[in-house]
């Protein structure tokens, strides 16, 4: 906050120095003080909206294919490439944590670190499925396809929250990664994968050079999906006391991205939607973001 008082101070100073005289320049600098305090009210007022006992974590994000073969998996890496944008236009850091690409193009799955304030509040707006529908570069006639991946984030909760893990529930597998074609393999064993052996949770990291740096950031993401089991049991037991039934199939998108016949993004929660296809997955998303958590109250 001394930030905003120092400019809150310098702000008073400009306005008593415009009651005497008239000034171009003081009057300049005072409208982009008067800006830089109404936006920052603005985001304070936004961020007491993301109350939810993880708002504040970072995030482990993780995008996955689904419907829609080799196009799926290309919409699933411009998705992550989306993120990224996103996540470094707000000033986080960004870390892709690891990747499993496809047949021929793009990503099975990845999984991405994004560390800062209320990382987590923001990208669990995302949390669905997100539909694509465009001329598929790889169809040889440009046929109309439609390809569907999912976002999953989760906090990273690091040491903010016990979850007990039996260290002999756990196997670790070691391997050598490799990248797209077996370019850039690396010829020692420092790919590790971690499968919960009761649960059948199977996380892998290979991204690193080092072999105890994938194994800290596998555990770190085994953490975060074991959490979210728990977090899925507790909300299955509200969901039979209160007799609700959710529908997570993959018909039930929440935002489409058509890049054919015209070009618009849609979210069908809120309706919003623009038609700057290509500034929204340059990361442009906050919007949206805002928009579905202004309108459902936080989370």
């Amino acid at each position: 906050m001394g930030e905003v008082a120092k400019r809150l101070s310098d702000g008073m100073a400009a306005l008593e120095l415009l009651e005497m005289e008239a000034d171009p320049s003081i009057e300049t600098d005072a409208e982009a003080v008067l800006l830089w305090l109404g936006k920052t009210l603005d985001n304070l007022e936004f961020r007491q909206m993301l109350s939810g006992p993880h708002d504040e974590n970072d995030t482990i994000l993780t995008i996955r294919s689904g419907a829609g073969g080799i196009d799926s998996q290309d919409w699933a890496e411009m998705l992550l490439r989306m993120y990224v944008y996103w996540g470094e236009k707000q000033g986080f850091e960004v870390e892709v944590l690891s990747t499993v690409e496809g047949e021929e193009a793009g990503i099975r799955e990845g999984i991405v670190s994004i560390r800062g304030g209320y990382a987590f509040g923001y990208l669990n707006a995302e949390r669905g499925i997100h539909r694509l529908v465009r001329r598929s570069p790889f169809d040889q006639n440009h046929r109309r396809h439609t390809s569907f991946a999912s976002v999953l984030p989760l906090p990273d909760l690091e040491d903010s929250v016990r979850v007990e893990i039996d260290e002999d529930d756990v196997r670790t597998d070691v391997f050598r990664a490799s990248g797209a074609g077996g370019q850039h393999v690396n010829k020692t064993s420092s790919a590790i994968r971690l499968t919960h052996i009761p649960t059948g949770i199977a996380v892998s990291c290979q991204n690193e050079r080092s072999q105890h740096r994938n194994r800290e950031l596998a555990w770190r993401i085994l953490r975060a999906r074991l959490y979210e089991v728990e977090q899925e049991k507790l909300q299955k037991e509200r969901e039979k006391l209160e007799g609700v039934k959710q529908d997570v199939s993959w018909g039930n998108q929440i935002r489409s991205y058509v890049l054919h016949p015209y070009q618009m993004v849609k979210d069908h929660r809120t309706g919003m939607e623009t038609s700057d296809v290509e500034g929204f997955l340059a990361g442009d998303i906050q919007g949206f973001i805002e928009a579905f958590l202004k309108e459902n109250g936080g989370n």
